[in-house]
């Protein structure tokens, strides 16, 4: 039986090649593969003494050859196809292991594989021949799994007989599929980004950078990492995927302690994670976020992190049971004095822990699961499912900065209200729809979000703050239709309001807001979520 052996990754395929020349199979092999094994000893028949042809064009061209894709191809049940192998001088190959150039790590011409892919598809469109189909790894993990069915089904050399089952022969089947469809995607993702000197994305001095457009097609080529116990909902399934063979952020953040993270833990902390990194940059300084169902209840950034822990977990002590505290500075002994003191997180993630916090929260928090974490990664599209199809979005950004935002009531906010506007707007672009931020001193007091109509999200955000957002700022997602929502600010107490504006009442509203001697800001831009 012969093995057609290819690979960029060459983890364990020199012991994998030896253990499979012991069992008596011929090996094939090409460019630096070869190599690898005939230093080891491997007996190695080189591609080239099997097609009659050297390597060409700088090793583009090696495999692609008759005398290697008919050993591949050939359908064992047709006597025909035998016929055909017999007729040309051409041995069957029974087993192809090969990986791929690795694209995604250098993206570009030279690392698009192209005989790789051919071999790797040749060898799974060819896996379901009851009679001895042909078998395909792509994956060093496979590699012990295969030898020892090999081994143990007696598929030698030398009796011909055996090999992989047909269910193992489907499994890697789709494992090679699944390979060159993700290799295809990732090669389609990077066509996808404008190249040097493309009009999107290319601006002159000043000028703001034109978005690039939505691509005519999405690939999602994603891989199971993580298996939850279950969904948002004990009778669902759930699992964290990741895009095949890239890691991301949280491939690289380590858990302390706790317990094994949820479906919800991951949604949480991922919205909690990307908020607080979003607002501490915004203000340049310390800041935490305490998020619940993807919402924050508590926001607040400052110099201090134990007094902004302590502000923020204040704004809505109740909600934060059970939350997920996301800071975005190491987190020292004072802060976690504070944690130690507060109801009960499920999860805290931060940057790091100074020395002696992290086994404060193990004896304290037992359950709380204690992550440290890197920055989020850049957001890509947005994508999300609905019944037939997918929706598909630029990114969650800001599009305006405070300085351009339009003053329309007689009265201006003064600096501090203006740094309360700038603070509430930044925490209401976070929170879903309908969304009402009440905040002062860099503290989100009051937080409605999610209503059916504008004004009972306000009337929630108030209750919430109860008079601590008094001189503070009010800021709304989207446009106020009326007046009454600009009433109910003033109740709360706050001085300046923050919105989108648009609306045909906009005249109405400016006037009420006069009427109220209310600050009012015109952002110029919505910041729904759902």
């Amino acid at each position: 039986m012969r093995a057609l052996i290819s690979v960029w990754d060459k983890t364990g395929v020199v012991d994998f090649a030896t253990r499979l020349s012991g069992l008596g199979w011929e090996i094939v092999s090409s460019g630096g593969t070869a190599a690898a094994l005939a230093e080891a000893g491997v007996p190695v028949l080189a591609v080239e003494d099997v097609t009659g042809s050297p390597e060409m064009l700088d090793g583009r061209v090696k495999t692609l050859h008759p005398r290697i894709h008919g050993g591949i191809l050939a359908d064992r049940s047709k006597p025909a196809h035998l016929a055909s192998l017999a007729e040309h001088g051409i041995a069957a190959i029974d087993l192809v292991v090969c990986n791929l150039y690795p694209f995604r790590s250098d993206p570009g011409p030279e690392l698009i594989d192209i005989g790789g892919p051919a071999m790797v598809r040749a060898a799974a469109k060819n896996h379901g021949d009851e009679g001895g189909g042909v078998g395909v790894v792509v994956d060093p993990a496979d590699y012990e799994a295969v030898l020892e069915e090999l081994a143990e089904s007696g598929a030698t050399g030398e009796s011909g007989a055996g090999g992989l089952s047909a269910a193992t022969r489907r499994r890697l089947a789709r494992a090679a599929f699944a390979h060159t469809a993700a290799y295809d995607a990732a090669i389609v993702n990077w066509l996808d980004k404008p190249a040097a000197g493309d009009a999107a994305g290319v601006a002159g001095a000043g000028e703001s950078p034109e978005p690039a457009p939505l691509p005519p097609t999405v690939h999602l080529a994603l891989e199971r990492v993580d298996e939850c116990r279950y969904g948002e909902n004990p009778h669902h399934l759930g699992a964290r995927y990741r895009p095949a063979g890239e890691p991301t952020w949280w491939d690289h953040a380590y858990q302390h302690s706790g317990l094994a993270l949820s479906y919800l833990n991951y949604f949480d902390a991922d919205a909690a994670w990307r908020i607080v990194h979003d607002l501490g940059e915004a203000e340049g300084s310390s800041a935490v976020v305490i998020v619940k169902h993807a919402n924050p209840c508590g926001a607040a950034a400052g110099d201090d992190l134990a007094d902004v822990y302590q502000r923020a977990y204040d704004c809505d002590a109740r909600s934060a049971f059970g939350g997920i505290v996301a800071f975005n500075k190491i987190v020292d002994l004072d802060t976690v004095e504070r944690i130690e003191a507060a109801a009960q997180a499920d999860l805290i993630i931060a940057p790091g822990y100074e020395d002696g916090v992290v086994e404060r929260l193990q004896a304290k928090r037992r359950n709380t699961r204690v992550l440290e974490a890197p920055r989020p990664d850049e957001a890509g599209v947005s994508l999300r499912q609905i019944n037939g199809g997918w929706l598909v979005q630029s990114p969650h950004t800001f599009a305006s900065a405070p300085e351009d935002w339009q003053v329309v009531t007689q009265r201006k906010p003064t600096a501090s209200e203006l740094a309360d506007a700038r603070f509430a707007w930044r925490v209401c672009g976070h929170v879903m729809s309908n969304a009402i931020v009440l905040a002062r001193d860099r503290t989100a007091w009051g937080i409605g979000a999610g209503q059916q109509n504008r004004v009972e999200s306000g009337q929630l955000a108030a209750a919430k703050a109860d008079g601590r957002a008094a001189g503070g700022a009010c800021a709304s997602d989207a446009f106020y239709p009326f007046g009454d929502g600009v009433e109910a600010a003033a109740e709360a107490g706050v001085a300046v309001v923050v919105q989108p504006g648009g609306a045909l009442r906009d005249d109405d509203v400016i006037a009420r807001a006069n009427d109220l001697g209310l600050a009012m800001l015109f952002t110029g831009e919505r910041q729904f979520r759902h």
